[in-house]
């Protein structure tokens, strides 16, 4: 049994989450905690009721979270949202979420994990948002049909390849999660060709007008890598039983 603060100071030390801007209201750190006792570690992609529930019944004290409860202005706790607190005080589930201190950390963060799983080489970063690039640029495989292999193997359910750029790209950028607004940054970065999450339809157009190379392999997906990094070296740093909540999203 570990004290809850113990763990939630490695926690913000590991991501530096006082010194990673994030978008307003995303409120990383702990953002429900319990008895203040910790007996097992958690990961989960959402902070949603069933990945509340899945990880009581794990009998799980401490879940890390990349979508966090908090995104908009404050909202009644009402309906829902009512629900979804009322399980987690009644479980003595605790909630730490980390967004973008998650998504652009060089070690364990969601495109430093998937340029590793890859096999690709970090070059540079780019996309920077309130004083940190979060954007991974990579080198690249020695063709793009290579690279189409290797997605489709590391996200065989949700891959979608759309391709007008070079059919030899000279590097790759890796942006997890959105790709919404880091297509735009593609050629000022001199990348043609992108792997993240999820895209809206404008974006083939931009593809052909561009000559992009764009893969999104899943928003979901995309960031199951940075929680379970952060979570098992919780785990291991303080000799804990670990548990990745698995979601069935499609998305």
């Amino acid at each position: 049994m570990v004290n809850l603060s113990d763990i939630v100071s490695f926690c913000d030390n590991r991501v530096r989450r006082t010194e990673i801007g994030d978008f307003p209201g995303a409120e990383n750190g702990l953002q429900v905690a319990n008895n203040g006792k910790i007996t097992k570690i958690g990961a989960s992609v959402d902070a949603g009721i069933v990945p509340f529930q899945k990880a009581i019944e794990a009998k799980i004290d401490f879940l890390i979270v990349h979508h966090g409860l908090f995104w908009n202005p404050p909202v009644p706790i009402t309906g829902a949202n009512y629900e979804k607190i009322k399980v987690l005080i009644e479980g003595n589930l605790a909630v730490y979420g980390c967004h973008l201190p998650l998504d652009g950390h060089r070690e364990i963060g969601n495109n430093a994990l998937i340029a590793k799983a890859l096999g690709l080489k970090q070059l540079d970063w780019f996309l920077e948002y309130q004083g940190t690039k979060i954007g991974l640029i990579a080198e690249a495989f020695k063709n793009r049909e290579e690279l189409k292999a290797n997605l489709h193997k590391l996200f065989p359910k949700t891959f979608t390849a759309i391709e007008y750029g070079s059919p030899e790209p000279k590097k790759i950028a890796i942006s997890s999660g959105s790709g919404n607004s880091v297509v735009g940054e593609l050629l000022k970065a001199g990348v043609d060709t992108l792997v993240t999450g999820e895209l809206r339809q404008h974006h083939f157009n931009m593809a052909q007008e561009l000559k992009l190379n764009l893969y999104a392999c899943g928003h979901y997906a995309t960031e199951v890598f940075g929680v379970q990094a952060l979570a098992k070296e919780v785990a291991q740093k303080f000799n804990l039983d670990y548990e990745f909540i698995q979601t069935d999203c499609p998305l």
